[in-house]
């Protein structure tokens, strides 16, 4: 058997070369890819900043601040008199409700009491059937009739009593039991009793007419003639038309505008003026009053302590009535401030500062003692003096000594604060 192999032969010198010419393309391709871009940003950054270093460095220039321009007004010196503002709603001084002491069938009905109606004290508004009390003071004036005919028949035979004792008497007293004094104090007793009971069914008689306790205004009526009412039944609700109070919320702030403090109280006409105005059909009606008292304690839940104006004669002639539910406003006349400093309201910033206008041209930031303001000045007692140039227009960022223009002066300018 005979063994046959085949000997490897030499290799093939061209396919070689093929590989080693792929190896090459293969490096030179992945230079390209991510070599050559590294090597193009670098080159072009070098270039841009060698270029760069060139370039004229800019000139640097100082820019001056502008000044910022405002409207100023000037503060002035003298005597305010301090003012509230607040409202209330009119309420009667005295409001009841008509009620009868008897009871019975109502057999008359003032045509006056209804709602609207006015009447004046001393009028008859209402009357109960008096028939059944009119027999009650038959009745009494019967029993003290016969009452007084006892105590006389006890006393006429308490005097027989004696002349018989004096007759046939050992001569010594008397007693009681035999003069029948105990029999005639019980005759008294009985008559007293008896006018008692006469009182009581006059009083009771008198009672079934209802007359006006004052002069007034009928707020409602509860019943009709005819109705039988009861003891301390409502037969209507009516209101005194003499004085009208109107309670006035004011803040701790409000107090010491208006001079008031807690527990104020004043005689009639001695009161702190108080104006009072509302629109009335169309018209702005006005009436003057007073406050004559003030709460003894602030309210919880507002933290205000209510005044209460007086108002006297509200229903007076030649000008419209002031009824009960109307929502009034009220200014309050309150105390002078002697000297005082004032400016208009856009001056103030927040609750203690102005910007003062000074003559170099900055602003200064000032802060004062402010006594009162409202939307159209600012009373100030101390840091700032008249002459001197407030700023009013509003500012934002102000901060102290920047640079300011005024461009206008304006004695009365109403802005809002701005600071």
């Amino acid at each position: 058997m005979t063994n046959r192999t085949t000997p490897q032969g030499p290799e093939d010198p061209r396919s070689v070369g093929l590989v080693r010419v792929s190896e090459k393309r293969l490096l030179l391709r992945r230079f390209l890819t991510f070599i050559l871009p590294v090597l193009i940003i670098a080159a072009a950054g070098f270039a841009n900043s060698y270029m760069s270093g060139f370039k004229p460095e800019p000139e640097e220039k100082e820019e001056e601040a502008k000044a910022m321009p405002v409207l100023t007004a000037s503060a002035a010196t003298e005597t305010v008199t301090l003012s509230v503002t607040t409202q209330g709603e009119v309420q009667p001084r005295t409001q009841i409700s008509l009620v009868p002491q008897v009871s019975g069938v109502l057999t008359y009905m003032s045509p006056k009491f209804i709602e609207g109606g006015a009447f004046k004290k001393g009028e008859l508004l209402a009357r109960v059937e008096p028939a059944e009390y009119e027999l009650r003071v038959v009745q009494a004036k019967a029993n003290i009739a016969q009452a007084e005919t006892t105590l006389l028949r006890e006393r006429s035979e308490s005097e027989i009593a004696r002349r018989d004792w004096d007759e046939l008497g050992d001569g010594s007293a008397p007693s009681a039991l035999t003069l029948r004094e105990p029999q005639m104090a019980e005759a008294s007793a009985r008559l007293d009793a008896a006018r008692a009971q006469l009182a009581e069914a006059e009083l009771q008689l008198a009672r079934t007419a209802i007359y006006a306790p004052f002069s007034g205004r009928v707020i409602r009526r509860d019943v009709n003639a005819g109705a039988y009412v009861r003891t301390a039944q409502s037969l209507g609700e009516i209101y005194s038309a003499d004085i009208m109070d109107v309670r006035l919320p004011l803040t701790n702030q409000d107090l010491g505008r208006a001079g008031l403090t807690v527990g104020y109280s004043a005689n009639v006409g001695q009161g702190i003026p108080v104006t009072l105005s509302a629109d009335v059909a169309g018209k702005i009606a006005t009436w003057d009053a007073e406050i004559v008292r003030t709460d003894s304690r602030f309210d919880s839940q507002t933290r205000v302590l209510f005044a209460y104006a007086e108002v006297r004669d509200p229903f007076a002639t030649g000008q419209p009535p002031l009824v009960p539910g109307t929502f009034v406003d009220a200014n309050v006349v309150g105390e002078d401030v002697v000297a005082a400093v004032t400016i208009p309201r856009g001056g103030l910033r927040g609750d203690d500062r102005v910007f003062v206008a000074t003559l170099d041209g900055t602003l200064e930031i000032r802060t004062v003692d402010v006594r009162a303001s409202d939307r159209q000045q600012a009373v100030i007692t101390n840091g700032l003096s008249a002459g001197e140039t407030v700023i009013v227009s509003p500012i934002r960022g102000a901060a102290e000594g920047m640079r300011i223009e005024v461009v206008e002066k304006s004695v009365e300018l109403n802005t809002e604060n701005g600071g």
